[in-house]
């Protein structure tokens, strides 16, 4: 690999893998650490690819896999069930939309489960599709989906419990759905 093309790789995805980081990790030192350990496996590994258009996601999967290992290795990896929960989804007035500013956004989606925010930060802010989701962290395309919808369910009561809407409407069951997505 020349050295040219690693630093053009990493000039051009640090910062969406750096991003995908900090919200796996929650601490910029881990985040960049996680960072660098991905471009470190870049560079002994990166040979082995061999289609070059596909240099992102696998980045960002070699990320997650880093992440997994790591995390696996300071406690075991808890597993628990995802369970349907059944009613409406809870509403945000616009009121509440309003107040709203993306650092409050991103505090709500720091409190949601690992499981969640990993989905929803590829989706929403990485804007990858839900086979590249799928493939990024190794689960099948149908747990994607569930996981993107629940992660927005929890996000929507994270976000209503802390703009002091009442507790009834921030504990209300949220309904699982999954919307079709032109991304798919």
């Amino acid at each position: 690999m020349f050295a040219e093309d690693f630093e053009q790789i990493v000039s051009q995805h640090y910062e969406p893998l750096y991003r995908f980081a900090l919200s796996l990790t929650r601490m910029e030192a881990d985040a960049c650490d996680l960072t660098q350990q991905t471009f470190y496996i870049w560079a002994t590994k990166g040979h082995r690819l061999r289609d070059r258009s596909k240099v992102k996601p696998w980045l960002f999967t070699i990320l997650h896999r880093e992440f997994l290992r790591i995390r696996k290795r300071a406690t075991r990896f808890p597993h628990f069930e995802l369970r349907d929960e059944i009613g409406d989804p809870p509403t945000i007035s616009p009121e509440i939309l309003n107040t709203l500013d993306a650092a409050r956004v991103f505090e709500c989606l720091g409190q949601i489960q690992e499981t969640y925010r990993a989905a929803l930060n590829l989706f929403y802010l990485e804007d990858y599709s839900y086979n590249e989701i799928a493939d990024i962290l190794e689960i099948p395309l149908g747990t994607v989906r569930s996981r993107i919808s629940r992660g927005v369910a929890h996000l929507q009561r994270s976000i209503l419990m802390g703009t002091g809407a009442t507790m009834a409407a921030a504990r209300a069951p949220v309904a699982i759905r999954c919307w079709p997505d032109s991304r798919t």
